[in-house]
């Protein structure tokens, strides 16, 4: 199942992100299509966010992901981010 049509990867999803970023939001505040790096998400999320991240996607799914231009690319919402890690 493509990442996106998968709510229970989408939240597992965020729930690393709050968890690896030390974030004291639910899961549930957080849109599937909201920009993660902006100011209107409810995680507001920085540089040193993307980088705990990042390591975190590796570690537990084998993401690699150097290239800040590419990160950009698959972290711009918990929707993108499901499709890049489970594309089909």
């Amino acid at each position: 199942m493509i990442g996106s049509k998968d709510d229970n990867f989408k939240k597992e999803l965020k729930e690393l992100i709050i968890e690896e970023c030390d974030k004291d939001i639910e899961a549930s505040d957080i849109n599937d299509d909201d920009i993660l790096f902006s100011e209107e998400c409810a995680l507001e999320l920085d540089s040193m966010d993307a980088l705990q991240i990042s390591m975190a996607l590796q570690k537990e799914y084998g993401i690699e992901a150097n290239d800040s231009k590419k990160l950009r690319k698959i972290m711009v919402s918990i929707n993108t981010l499901a499709d890049y890690i489970q594309p089909e």
